[in-house]
C-alpha cells in the first residue's frame, strides 16, 4: 500500500471538498438563489444548520467542514465496497475497477436504461428520481450538464439505499443534500476519479481477498492531518485543546505490528489460558508465551462470546478490526457455523467508544466490512447485525427537562447525574457513569407512553424527543459501566500543558495519579473497565515509567496488577509521523496481583519500525529456543 500516495490524495480532497461545499453554500444564501424558490425545504434545513453551528461565517465554515468530510466519507466507501465487489453495480468505480477515467458504472448503466429495482423499485421519492434521471440523459429536461447532474441524483440514491445497512456511514443529512453536493464529481482531477485512482483494488481487497479495512484508517489519519498540524500551532503559542482540537490533536494511527501484538497477548491470552488444547497461538506471530502462570487466577472463558473486547478510544477502529480476524478464528476453532461467526463476533465481542463522529463512523464502516468480507450474504434481511460502536456524544437536559425525566422514570436524581454527559466531547470514556444511571439500564428503551383515561397514548412531543435522548444517555452508560474481558487501546496523547482548564479540571478531579497526561488517565480508566484477572494491552508514551511526576502511577499500578509482557519502543515507532516525535511503551497487564516476573523486550535501538519489528522477531525466537 503506498500511503504517501494515500496522504497527498487525503489531503487534497480535503480541500478541495471543502472548497466546492463552501462554494455551494455560499451561492445558496445569496438573494433570490435557485436554492431558495426550487428546494425550499434543503434551503431552511441549512440555514437551520449554520445557525447551530454558531452562524455567520463560523456557522458556515463548520457546516462546509462536516458536508466535506460527509461526502469524503461517502466516496471512499463506495470506492472500498466497489472495489471488493459488495455494490451490485460498481457505485463510484467503472466496470473496469481501476481505470480512473472510466465512467462509474451505474452512469453507463443508467445510459442503457437499466437500473437496480432494489436502488429505484417502490414508491415515493426514489419513483420520481428515476423519471427525472432518464429525462436527463435522453435531453427531455434540459440542463447545462445533463451527465453530471442525472449522475448526482445516482449517487444520492444509492447513498439512501446504503443508509439501510451503513446508517452510520450514509447518514441521513436531509434535504440540505439537494444543495451541497460537491459540483464537478465526473471531472478528470475530480476526489471521485482521484479515490479510484489512489484506492487500487489489490489496496481495499488486501491479500486475504476478503477486504483491507487498514486503507480506510490512513485515509483518516491523513485527511485530518491538516487540521492537526493547525492544533499543534496552536498549542506552541499557548492555546489550549477544547473539544474542537482534541480529536485532530490526539488521532494516530496505530503500526499494525503493534496492533497483532496487543490484541495476541490479551483475547489471544485469554483464550489460550481457558483452552490449552487450542494449537492458535503457533499462527500468532507476535504471542508471547507465558511463564510462571497460576492457573487459579485466571479470567474464565468458557465460549468464544464470553471474549468481550472494547477499545475506549477506538479511533477508526484498527484495534477492534483486528482483533476481529482474531476472534473469528477462534470461533472456528470452535466449531461454529463460517455463516454465523460474523455476526456473532459484532453482537457479543467487539465494542468501541470515541468522541470523534467522523472516527466512530470509519470504525462501525470497517468492522461491518469485515463481516461482509467474511459472508457474503450478510446484508441480506435477517442477518445483518450492527456494529456495537458508540460515539460519546454530549447531553444536556434544562431543570424542567430534568423534572420530566424523573417522572417518565419514576426516579429524583438531581440535574448533575441527568447532565453526567453536558461535556463528553471532551470527557469521551473516562466519564464514569454514576450509579443512578446504571440503575435505569434494565429500563433502557422500556419505557412506555404514559396513558389516559381513555387508553392513548399522552405524551408531548418534547417528551417523546426527551425520551430518544434519555436513551442516548442510558446507551452511553452500558458501554461505559460494564466490565470487559480485555480492552486494547492507543488512547490520547497529551500533556496536562495544553489541555483546557475544562478537561484539565476533570482529569486532576477524577484521575490524580494520571493528570500529567492524558494517556495517563486513561491508563487507569482502562483498569476499571475490565474484569478481575482481566487483561489490558496499551500502547502508550514511555514517561510514566521513568519521570517522577508519574510515580504515583506506578505505584497504583503495580500495588494491584502485574504487567505480564512489555515491548519497549522507544522513539521511531511510527514512521508515518517520522522523527522521534514521541517514544513509547506497549504493555499488556493484568488485573490482578501476581507475584511473577512479566517478560521485557527492548527495542530502542531499533531506529525504524523496521527494525524494531526485527529486533522484536528475534527476541522471540530467542525465547522459543530457550524453552
Amino acid at each position: 500500500m503506498n500511503t504517501n500516495k494515500l496522504q497527498s490524495f487525503a489531503a487534497e480532497a480535503r480541500t478541495s471538498l471543502m472548497k466546492a461545499v463552501r462554494a455551494r453554500i455560499d451561492a445558496a444564501l445569496e438573494p433570490n438563489s435557485l436554492a431558495q424558490s426550487d428546494s425550499p425545504r434543503a434551503y431552511r434545513e441549512l440555514t437551520e444548520e449554520i445557525l447551530r453551528n454558531g452562524g455567520g461565517e463560523q456557522g458556515r465554515a463548520k457546516t462546509a467542514e462536516r458536508h466535506a468530510y460527509r461526502w469524503f466519507n461517502r466516496i471512499i466507501a463506495l470506492r472500498y465496497m466497489d472495489a471488493n465487489e459488495f455494490t451490485g453495480v460498481h457505485v463510484v468505480s467503472g466496470e473496469e475497477l481501476d481505470n480512473p477515467n472510466a465512467l462509474p458504472a451505474v452512469l453507463s448503466a443508467a445510459k442503457r436504461g437499466e437500473f437496480e429495482d432494489e436502488v429505484f423499485g417502490g414508491v415515493g421519492t426514489k419513483s420520481k428520481v428515476l423519471p427525472t434521471i432518464q429525462a436527463l440523459l435522453d435531453g427531455g429536461k434540459p440542463s447545462n450538464d445533463p451527465q453530471g447532474d442525472a449522475y448526482g441524483l445516482l449517487l444520492r440514491s444509492y447513498c439512501d439505499y446504503w443508509h439501510r445497512f451503513l446508517p452510520f456511514m450514509f447518514d441521513d443529512a436531509g434535504a440540505a443534500d439537494e444543495i451541497l453536493m460537491p459540483a464537478d464529481l465526473l471531472a478528470k482531477d475530480s476526489v471521485l476519479r482521484k479515490a479510484v485512482e489512489v484506492m487500487t483494488v489489490a489496496d481495499c481487497v488486501g491479500e486475504s481477498d476478503e477486504g483491507n479495512v487498514e486503507i480506510i484508517g490512513w485515509l483518516y489519519q491523513f485527511y485530518i492531518s491538516e487540521r492537526k498540524d493547525q492544533v499543534m500551532a496552536g498549542f506552541k503559542k499557548s492555546k489550549k485543546a477544547g473539544a474542537d482540537e482534541i480529536p485532530a490533536a490526539t488521532q494516530l494511527f496505530t503500526p499494525d505490528w503493534i496492533v497483532r501484538y496487543l490484541v495476541q497477548n490479551t483475547v489471544g491470552r485469554l483464550w489460550t489460558q481457558n483452552h490449552p488444547e487450542s494449537q492458535l497461538h503457533n499462527t500468532w506471530e507476535y504471542y508471547i508465551d507465558p511463564v510462571g502462570e497460576d492457573a487459579g487466577k485466571i479470567l474464565k472463558i468458557d465460549s468464544p462470546e464470553d471474549l468481550t473486547v472494547c477499545d475506549p478510544a477506538c479511533g477508526s477502529g484498527h484495534m477492534l478490526a483486528y482483533a476481529f480476524d482474531l476472534l473469528y478464528s477462534i470461533y472456528d476453532e470452535a466449531g461454529y457455523s463460517a455463516n454465523e461467526i460474523p455476526g456473532l463476533i459484532l453482537e457479543h465481542n467487539l465494542f468501541g467508544m470515541e468522541i470523534d463522529e467522523r472516527a466512530a463512523n470509519l470504525a462501525a464502516f470497517a468492522l461491518t466490512m469485515k463481516a461482509r468480507g467474511k459472508y457474503r450474504r450478510f446484508f441480506r434481511k435477517g442477518r445483518q447485525v450492527q456494529p456495537n460502536v458508540q460515539r460519546i456524544t454530549p447531553e444536556y437536559f434544562a431543570d424542567d427537562e430534568v423534572t420530566e425525566l424523573n417522572d417518565l422514570y419514576h426516579v429524583t436524581f438531581d440535574t448533575d447525574t441527568w447532565n453526567t454527559y453536558q461535556n463528553a466531547d471532551t470527557y469521551g470514556s473516562l466519564i464514569q457513569p454514576p450509579a443512578e444511571l446504571v440503575s435505569l439500564l434494565p429500563l433502557a428503551g422500556a419505557v412506555e407512553h404514559s396513558e389516559t383515561e381513555g387508553g392513548q397514548a399522552q405524551l408531548s412531543l418534547i417528551s417523546d424527543q426527551l425520551r430518544d435522548r434519555a436513551n442516548l444517555v442510558l446507551t452511553q452508560t452500558r458501554y461505559l459501566s460494564r466490565q470487559y474481558a480485555a480492552v486494547v487501546a492507543n488512547p490520547p496523547y497529551m500533556g496536562s500543558g495544553n489541555m483546557g482548564n475544562e478537561l484539565k479540571k476533570f482529569v486532576t478531579d477524577h484521575y490524580k495519579d494520571g493528570k500529567v497526561d492524558l494517556f495517563a488517565a486513561f491508563m487507569l480508566r482502562n483498569l476499571q473497565l475490565i474484569q478481575p484477572n482481566a487483561l489490558l494491552g496499551m500502547i502508550t508514551m514511555q514517561s510514566w515509567m521513568f519521570l517522577s511526576s508519574f510515580e504515583g502511577l506506578r505505584k497504583s499500578l503495580l500495588a494491584n496488577n502485574a504487567i505480564e509482557t512489555m515491548a519497549h519502543l522507544g522513539s521511531g515507532a511510527f514512521d508515518s509521523i517520522g522523527g522521534e516525535v514521541v517514544s513509547t511503551t506497549a504493555f499488556t497487564i493484568r488485573s490482578y496481583r501476581i507475584n511473577t516476573t512479566g517478560i521485557y523486550i527492548r527495542l530502542v535501538e531499533g531506529k525504524t519500525e523496521t527494525e524494531k519489528i526485527q529486533l522484536f522477531e528475534k527476541a522471540l525466537i530467542s525465547m522459543k529456543r530457550e524453552d
